[in-house]
């Protein structure tokens, strides 16, 4: 299937996309990537060993040149660390296609929706390609994508919940708004959830907890891969409209008796 991710200029096989925490070491992450067959990563760069070699290196699991490393900024609090973090991160492994996260509080980690705005607008003038972490706003998705962010990833819902997509209505607007690509981010607790993102139309699916939490990674990471790669065809296949009343699935016009 020729069905390829376009994003800041660069094309990719997978429309999944994984994170590289909680796994219980960095053999079961490199399992569980291999099986997802995601080619984007991401990184917390507060949280995950990128640079220290006295330390395990993400780097010797997981190989930079195979797989495109996708640093975050998960764990901060404010624009000026989001910042900080990913120019070390740019300073450590030369990396500029970022994901941009500034989070609320420590409880509900719900997106700093003015935080986050003042870090993309000095990530972008950097030369930074950003990735957006965001609400589920339509109004300010399209405010990320005029600012020149390369992708805006919308919540499904609060982050490691496992809720699914909570509020589809809205996810529908952004897509239909939008002229880059639209990634679901957070919230995805099983294989039907990741499904449900892509049938709505969104390019991609980005998940780390749903997992990594399960009782087997490597399966889930296995099924996360069909249903993304299902949910992408039965959204171009174009569903049939939803009735009230049934339809003879076998049609009565030329019966034969």
């Amino acid at each position: 299937m020729n069905d390829p991710l376009h994003v800041a200029g660069m094309t990719f096989n997978s429309r999944l996309l994984v994170g590289t925490g909680k796994y219980k070491d960095f053999h079961e992450t490199a399992q569980a990537i291999e099986a997802s067959g995601a080619e984007i990563v991401t990184v917390a760069v507060r949280r995950v060993n990128v640079s220290d070699p006295k330390a395990p290196m993400l780097t010797d699991f997981v190989d930079p040149k195979k797989y495109t490393y996708l640093p975050n900024t998960a764990g901060c609090f404010t624009a000026e660390e989001a910042v900080r973090t990913l120019r070390l991160a740019r300073e450590a492994g030369g990396w500029d296609l970022v994901k941009l996260e500034v989070l609320s509080d420590p409880t509900y980690l719900w997106p700093n929706n003015p935080e986050t705005l003042k870090a993309a607008e000095l990530l972008i003038k950097e030369g930074f390609k950003v990735m957006v972490y965001t609400t589920d706003d339509p109004y300010l998705c399209k405010r990320f994508e005029e600012m020149g962010c390369v992708a805006v990833m919308p919540l499904a819902a609060p982050i490691g919940s496992g809720l699914g997509v909570c509020n589809p209505y809205t996810i529908r607007i952004i897509i239909e708004q939008a002229n880059i690509p639209v990634l679901v981010d957070a919230g995805v607790g099983t294989a039907s959830d990741a499904t449900i993102a892509m049938e709505l139309g969104c390019d991609g699916v980005l998940m780390n907890t749903a997992i990594a939490g399960a009782k087997d990674p490597i399966r889930m990471a296995r099924a996360m891969k069909l249903a993304v790669e299902s949910g992408r065809e039965a959204y171009l296949a174009g569903r049939i409209e939803k009735k009230l009343y049934a339809t003879a699935s076998s049609p009565l016009d030329g019966k034969f008796f």
